[in-house]
């Protein structure tokens, strides 16, 4: 790959990750449009359409071979319905805040994740802490007693969110299955709960899809892309920038989340809760800094090894007989 093209697709790759977290930061001003049909019945439209969506592009790209791998493996398919419980569990939760009024402590589950996946690489991996992760750490759990004093109240939407979604990040870490494939097992498992549930609002009397016009039924059939679109395009992204790029990237979701709590959907931000929200930033600041040291570090190591290793010796010409 030439220089031109290597450019080329680092710029790709860098617009499907703005887009991909573009779409997960804006995707609150979705969710109210779904109304009146409560949290539970589009929760169920999003598990069993995202199954359809993704079930097409599967076709699409004619990539089927990883299903019958993944039967035949029954500790990575138990694996695949925890993920599939546990990001259920984070859907529900999400799209129930953002239609509740608590944009902002929805956002701050997805700023903290970060400090809640190292605890959990502490707690259950045995891993070790460098200094600054250590104070980030100290500082996030900081962050969380002043916004406890804010809400007064723990914030459960927020440490919910992310510990469901640092538990799925681990647990899909575990099964090693693409984007796309990931997401069409998940779906899978989650589909025929879904069905079950929406078909149970229909006999009570109780389902709006269908009651609010062919608009409102296609918005809730939209939940499939809504959900499948940004993986896609994250997909794109991942396999074209630098895992320290999507690091930074990570942040705009939460961010565009934030902003729209507070401009758009006018949530009360106190003084105590800006506090909270300054202290999250300043850990997540600690955090990039300390990665990008230690990346930097470690390239130094690299480079410096490459240069003292010893080079192998030449081939040796053959001997010519007379």
């Amino acid at each position: 790959m030439g220089p031109a093209q290597a450019k080329g697709e680092a710029r790709t790759g860098l617009l499907n990750g703005i887009a991909a977290y573009g779409m997960w930061g804006l995707v609150p001003l979705f969710w109210p449009l779904l109304k009146p049909a409560g949290a539970g019945e589009i929760l169920a439209h999003r598990m069993a359409w995202s199954l359809v969506v993704v079930a097409i592009a599967l076709l699409f790209v004619r990539r089927w071979a990883w299903a019958g791998e993944l039967l035949r493996q029954p500790r990575k398919l138990g694996l695949v319905t925890i993920a599939a419980a546990v990001i259920t569990l984070n859907w529900g939760i999400y799209i129930w805040a953002v239609n509740s009024g608590h944009v902002v402590e929805a956002s701050l589950g997805y700023f903290i994740n970060p400090l809640v996946t190292i605890a959990i690489g502490v707690l259950l991996l045995g891993e070790r802490l460098r200094p600054v992760q250590w104070t980030a750490v100290g500082v996030g759990l900081a962050a969380v007693l002043v916004l406890a004093i804010g809400y007064g109240r723990p914030p459960w939407i927020s440490l919910i969110l992310a510990f469901t979604f640092a538990t799925y990040g681990l647990v899909k870490k575990k099964v090693n299955l693409g984007g796309l494939e990931s997401l069409a097992a998940e779906t899978a498992v989650q589909f025929l709960p879904a069905v079950a549930y929406l078909v149970w609002l229909g006999t009570q009397g109780d389902l709006v899809f269908g009651t609010e016009g062919t608009g409102h039924a296609a918005l809730l059939a939209a939940t499939g892309v809504v959900t499948a679109a940004p993986l896609v395009c994250f997909g794109a992204a991942a396999i074209r920038v630098p895992l320290s790029t999507l690091g930074l990237l990570q942040y705009l979701a939460p961010m565009f989340q934030f902003l729209l709590g507070i401009l758009y959907f006018h949530e009360e931000m106190p003084p105590e809760r800006w506090a909270g929200f300054a202290l999250v930033w300043l850990a997540l600041a600690l955090l990039t800094f300390d990665a990008f040291r230690f990346a930097r570090r470690n390239a130094a190591r690299l480079a410096a090894a490459r240069v003292t290793a010893p080079r192998p010796p030449a081939p040796q010409q053959p001997s010519r007989t007379p």
